[in-house]
Order: structure tokens, then C-alpha cells, then sequence
């Protein structure tokens, strides 16, 4: 099954890939290697979830952040790649997450993104991860992912 075909059938529509606001790329490819770069969870009106973990924003919510995160790096690689069947495998993850000194959790507010990939791409989308916590993050937001791509030949 095509994955975009797989995607509509879950009931999530791609944002249309934007030019981000700073001096950097969306998605920088080396060879057949997509670097997808930080996103995070801006919702389709425009406004981001906020929070940061062991203060104001519940695990569950921020699993739901990550999976937003996620829906907004497949906009984003397929805007630079033109069709996401051509993801050969999804590499590795590296998942920021934004929490209290004493929040340890950070894994499981990653696999809101990790479980969402496994879904969309089966065994190519299982991958290498990093989670760690920082103290704050762009406008509050609870999580910030980077996705590097395998492409077919």
C-alpha cells in the first residue's frame, strides 16, 4: 500500500512544507540520505502545543506532540523528495524533549513520534533514537525531533 494512500486511510492530511523562519533547510540530502531538520508540534492553524513535561503538559499529551512532530517531518521530507514511498528506511531519531530537572521520562514522550513511524512504514520505519531533556525549547513547545532518511536508489 502506498504510504500516502496509508496516511489518508489513518486520517491525517501532510502539511504543505514551509520555509523555515531561520537561516537553515527544512531537509539537506547527501546522496541518498535525507537530514530532516528540528521540527516540532505546530498544529495546521498555525499555533503550537505548549508545555513542558513534570510542570504543565501530561506524558499522553506530549506523546500526542510527538506524533504531530512526526506528521510535520513527513510534510516536510515529502515536499523535498516528491513521493514518501521512496523512504527506504527512517535511520534514526534524535528527540528533544522539553522537561523539569527532575522529569526522567523522556523515552516515552519520544515514542508518541517512534510508534507513529512503525505504524506509517512497518519494519522501515523501526530506527536508531536518542531522547533527552533541555530546559526549554522554541515557543515552549514540549518536543523537538530530527529524522534522518533512508532513500531507495
Amino acid at each position: 500500500m502506498k504510504i500516502e494512500t496509508k496516511l489518508q486511510e489513518m486520517g491525517i492530511a501532510l502539511p504543505e512544507p514551509t520555509t523555515p523562519p531561520f537561516s537553515f533547510l527544512g531537509c539537506s540530502q547527501v546522496g541518498n540520505v535525507v537530514y530532516v531538520s528540528g521540527h516540532g508540534p505546530k498544529r495546521a492553524d498555525g499555533t503550537w502545543v505548549a508545555g513542558r513535561l513534570g510542570e504543565d503538559i501530561s506524558i499522553k499529551d506530549a506523546q500526542e506532540a510527538a506524533k504531530l512532530t512526526a506528521i510535520n517531518m513527513l510534510g516536510t521530507l515529502k515536499g523535498h523528495i516528491g513521493d514518501l514511498d521512496q523512504v527506504k528506511k527512517i535511520v534514526k531519531l534524535l528527540c528533544i524533549v522539553n522537561s523539569t530537572a527532575d522529569f526522567c521520562e523522556q523515552p516515552l514522550v519520544a515514542n508518541g513520534c517512534s510508534d507513529f513511524l512503525v505504524e506509517v512504514f512497518g519494519e522501515a520505519g523501526r530506527h536508531a533514537r536518542s531522547a533527552t531533556g533541555v530546559n526549554a525549547l522554541f515557543k515552549n513547545i514540549p518536543i523537538e525531533i530530527e529524522m534522518i532518511v533512508e532513500l531507495k536508489d
